[in-house]
């Protein structure tokens, strides 16, 4: 079977996020046909692990969700598959499952992470499931997490901080609109200053990063004849390594400066913190070197920061074009996935 027809049986089971327990049986049970492997199950999350007697541990991680979408439509033509998740990241995810199930003498141990639910809040994340109740199945000297990447390093990752901004009015009727305060009529002056961002350019050892401001959502309004009292507005701003979340509260507030006005107020929704490049890590340079391109920024969020928490270097690599992730034409190609196998059974020894 080629390396598209065993992505196209992952991308063909639906597993949007909540909903992975049909991929997880089906990873579980490949895995657990190979006797050099102990496997673990916890919820929908799956770890396979060697066992030997080496003192290094290196550890490749993937989700198994996606976002929501249709996987009925998923289809080979070519040297491509095209399909929900076939680029982010069941393409990657076909490869890590090939490689875990090789009986191939290394001169490291390796650990298998195949976790649930990345794909929504990071307070629901499988992987945040695995370190909490079993730690000891994620230490690791360096660990690579299989987002796409284009088959470049992409280092650390940005924070990401959701606020909600409450703007406040006075309520009045339409037809007598001067003795009230228009709320939305107000958000559109901070809709303006959101607008008009631009973005933030950072170089942290040598790698670039460039920060992002965004309104995603705005409600307000009780009916057609009142002058609302009342909008609300969700900002999401990227964050660069070298900012912590109050470090981009403070920021932010600034910058909003007199679009607020007393009475009204900013709440964090959601915070998911970022990390700066591991790259002194002896490992992760190695894995640079293999890709034969300079290692770049990862300007989304993804679970680096989780691995960073936990003390392990860790970096992003993976199959597939970043910017083709989470579009209902997502794809990836059979070139793609030899090089990330390529790569990745070198890096492991």
């Amino acid at each position: 079977m080629s390396r598209l027809d065993q992505a196209m049986a992952l991308v063909r089971i639906d597993s949007v996020s909540g909903n992975e327990s049909t991929i997880a049986e089906v990873v579980e049970r490949a895995l657990r046909e190979n006797s050099h492997l102990e496997v673990e199950r916890i919820g929908d999350n799956v770890i396979a692990r060697t066992t030997g007697l080496h003192g290094t541990r290196l550890l490749v991680a993937g989700h198994l969700d996606t976002v929501p979408g249709d996987v009925t439509g998923a289809l080979i033509e070519g040297d491509r598959l095209t399909g929900l998740g076939a680029c982010d990241m069941k393409g990657s995810l076909s490869v890590m499952l090939e490689l875990a199930r090789e009986e191939k003498s290394r001169p490291v141990e390796v650990t298998w992470v195949f976790y649930a639910r990345e794909e929504i809040a990071r307070a629901q994340s499988g992987l945040l499931e695995v370190g909490e109740l079993r730690p000891d199945l994620l230490q690791a000297d360096a660990a690579v997490l299989a987002e796409p990447t284009g088959g470049f390093v992409e280092a650390g990752c940005q924070g990401t901080l959701r606020v909600v901004v409450e703007l406040r009015g006075r309520r009045a009727h339409t037809a007598r609109p001067f003795v009230g305060v228009n709320a939305l009529h107000r958000l559109g002056e901070l809709l303006s200053r959101v607008a008009a961002y631009e973005p933030r350019v950072v170089e942290i050892d040598g790698v670039t990063y460039i920060e992002q401001l965004q309104a995603v959502a705005v409600e307000g309004g009780i009916a057609s004849n009142v002058v609302p009292d009342l909008a609300r507005c969700t900002l999401n701003h990227r964050v660069a390594p070298d900012r912590t979340r109050d470090d981009a509260l403070a920021w932010l507030r600034h910058f909003l400066g007199d679009s607020l006005e007393d009475g009204d107020s900013l709440e964090v929704a959601d915070w998911a913190p970022s990390s700066p490049p591991a790259l002194a890590n002896e490992r992760l340079s190695a894995l640079v070197a293999l890709s034969h391109s300079p290692a770049r920024a990862k300007v989304g969020w993804t679970d680096v920061a989780t691995f960073a928490d936990l003390g392990i270097a860790a970096t992003n690599f993976g199959a597939g074009d970043p910017l083709l992730a989470h579009r209902s034409d997502e794809y990836v190609t059979a070139q793609e996935l030899d090089q990330f196998a390529a790569v990745l059974d070198t890096w492991l020894g």
